[in-house]
């Protein structure tokens, strides 16, 4: 004979979570912004030809980076809060994968938000 199963109910969530790098530390989610998963990273590399040249335009403390395209000079505003500003300088070369939104710079990537203009 078996005893009845208990429910325990979850608990309920009373606050939203905010990822660590707000407080300085190291990305805990991997939301537009935030850490590059391997999966887009992988789809960003496999898809060579969306890959756009830009120039950093300006940087600012809140992760903000706008940048412009070689190709027209469009201006192009992207938020990281990985680490991305302060890896880069105004001036610096990048390239920006725009469907998977991976902001390259040399080697490293990262994941960014797309913010609009």
């Amino acid at each position: 004979m078996s005893s009845p199963h208990s429910h325990i109910p979850p608990l309920e969530v009373r606050e939203r979570a905010a990822c660590m790098c707000i407080h300085g530390g190291a990305c805990s989610t991997f939301a537009p912004g935030h850490a590059l998963h391997l999966i887009q990273a992988r789809l960003a590399s496999a898809t060579p030809s969306d890959w756009v040249d830009a120039i950093v335009d300006s940087i600012h403390a809140d992760g903000t980076l706008v940048l412009r395209t070689i190709a027209d000079a469009a201006p192009v505003s992207v938020w990281n809060g990985a680490g991305a500003a302060q890896e880069i300088h105004v001036g610096s070369p990048v390239a920006l994968h725009e469907r998977y939104n991976v902001l390259a710079i040399g080697r490293r990537r990262f994941n960014v938000a797309a913010l609009a203009d």
